[in-house]
């Protein structure tokens, strides 16, 4: 698989993400965009639906984002980028 490296403007917030080939969040709020199917970068999704951050799980160093797609209920669980809203992430592991 090869990393396309895409930025965006989130459709949640309005932040301008820089992509890194994986990139399939925004930083600022965590909603992400329904473009993977199976691993971060495959781009294999048709669906394109906006993904919910459900909750947040601290575990091995890193947080783990829950995402549930508003479009097609589509649901998995995705590491952490670089220089995401840790304080977001704190809250959600309260759900």
């Amino acid at each position: 698989m090869k990393k396309v490296v895409e930025d965006f403007v989130c459709q949640v917030c309005g932040e301008k993400v820089t992509g890194n080939g994986t990139t399939d969040h925004c930083p600022k709020c965590l909603w992400g965009k329904h473009v993977d199917e199976e691993i971060p970068g495959d781009r294999a999704s048709m669906c394109k639906g906006l993904m919910r951050p459900i909750r947040s799980k601290y575990q091995g160093g890193d947080f783990k984002i829950f995402y549930k797609c508003e479009r097609c209920n589509h649901e998995f669980w995705v590491r952490e980028g670089e220089g995401d809203n840790r304080d977001l992430m704190i809250e959600l592991t309260k759900y």
